[in-house]
């Protein structure tokens, strides 16, 4: 999530090196920007196991309520995150910034957590950002052609990580955490995307952006790839067998690597914006390798307490997302400017730096007088 907050605001930067930010949509390459969508829908996989043993342990029997009502908060967001990018003040009755500040405060009054809270409260601080939200869709204006209203043109960071938490979790939930259908799934899911790019689903093309694949499997390849990593941690922390877990993870990923490069060759190269099977294979493999170097430091060197600066975007993760929803249209509304030293180049990237840090300790605050949102 750090790192999410800090691709996305230097991305407009001039003058930072190129290998930060994302490469062109029409490139074959691979910066560290491109990899961090992957690492976190990776995480968002590897959570799912976890949480599911948590509830269960404390007597919850409303995971499948839990899983759909997540997933259609996710989604929903994303799609007024996606139509956030086609307002058009020009023609609208509010400025972009006041909406997409009044969209946000109406997300925070939905998804608060409202588990201190009376009832009446509950539900008046929920009918308030609802009826925000109701407010804010009548007054859309957009500028994209064809479309007068809030309309469909992709699904938001969010709708995309929330439709492969449906998918995902829904079969982990069906198949009992088995890991022979966590690892099928994933297999599944990978090759879906590798025969998609070659053309052989092609007849199914106009289907995938409604229907079930939300996409064309990349998503739900990450996301499954965490599931299965964490059921195998699992099972091996409990026949203390951790150790084959490094061979495991190192041997997949050198597979993933090189069939990754393998596959570049026939099919459009590396590409985050075009969801390119080798993009899939070799930010998986990444992925497995930066997961065991932190095994490695919070496990066996319990190095923990190194990422208590940043842990609010850990243990606060949707509030540390939708903060920088707020500050950017306030930015925008109070006509103020960085001093150039901190606009382009080395000032730039350390300012980039220096606001992740604050976006996440505004989430930390916020946690701490209870301001917490929960879906």
């Amino acid at each position: 999530m750090f790192l999410m907050i800090f691709v996305n605001d230097v991305e407009d930067v001039p003058g930072v090196p190129q290998w930060i930010k994302h490469v062109g949509e029409n490139a074959d390459g691979l910066g560290l920007a491109d990899t961090i969508f992957p690492a976190f829908l990776f995480i968002v996989g590897l959570s799912i196991p976890f949480a599911f043993q948590s509830r269960i342990v404390r007597g919850d029997t409303r995971l499948l309520k839990r899983i759909f009502t997540r997933s259609f908060a996710l989604i929903f967001i994303g799609f007024f995150h996606s139509n956030m990018e086609t307002y058009n003040e020009a023609i609208a009755k509010l400025p972009k910034p006041v909406w997409e500040s009044l969209v946000t405060f109406g997300f925070f009054f939905l998804f608060l957590d409202y588990s201190r809270f009376k009832k009446y409260k509950r539900y008046l601080f929920q009918g308030f950002g609802a009826a925000l939200i109701i407010a804010m869709s009548a007054l859309y204006k957009t500028s994209e052609p064809g479309h007068t209203w809030l309309h469909f043109s992709w699904w938001g960071i969010l709708g995309l990580i929330g439709w492969a938490y449906l998918y995902c979790a829904l079969i982990y939930y069906y198949s009992k955490g088995a890991l022979w259908v966590q690892a099928a799934f994933w297999l599944f899911f990978m090759f879906l995307n590798i025969d998609i790019h070659f053309g052989w689903f092609d007849f199914l093309s106009k289907t995938y952006n409604y229907l079930w694949m939300a996409g064309n499997g990349a998503m739900q390849s990450f996301t499954m790839a965490g599931i299965f990593v964490a059921v195998l941690y699992m099972r091996l922390s409990k026949e203390k067998e951790l150790r084959m877990l490094w061979v495991g993870m190192l041997l997949m990923a050198v597979i993933l690597f090189n069939l990754g490069f393998i596959v570049r060759l026939y099919s459009g190269g590396i590409s985050k914006a075009r969801d390119t099977p080798s993009w899939v294979l070799i930010c998986t493999g990444i992925s497995l390798v930066a997961y065991l170097f932190f095994v490695l430091l919070v496990d066996v060197w319990k190095k923990y307490k190194l990422f208590k600066p940043i842990e609010p975007a850990g243990t606060n993760t949707f509030t540390c997302y939708l903060v920088p929803f707020l500050f950017y249209p306030a930015y925008e509304m109070s006509n103020l400017g960085y001093p150039e030293v901190l606009s382009e180049g080395m000032g730039g990237l350390i300012k980039c730096i220096v606001f992740s840090f604050v976006m996440v300790w505004i989430a930390g605050l916020l946690a701490k007088i209870n301001v917490r949102l929960k879906i």
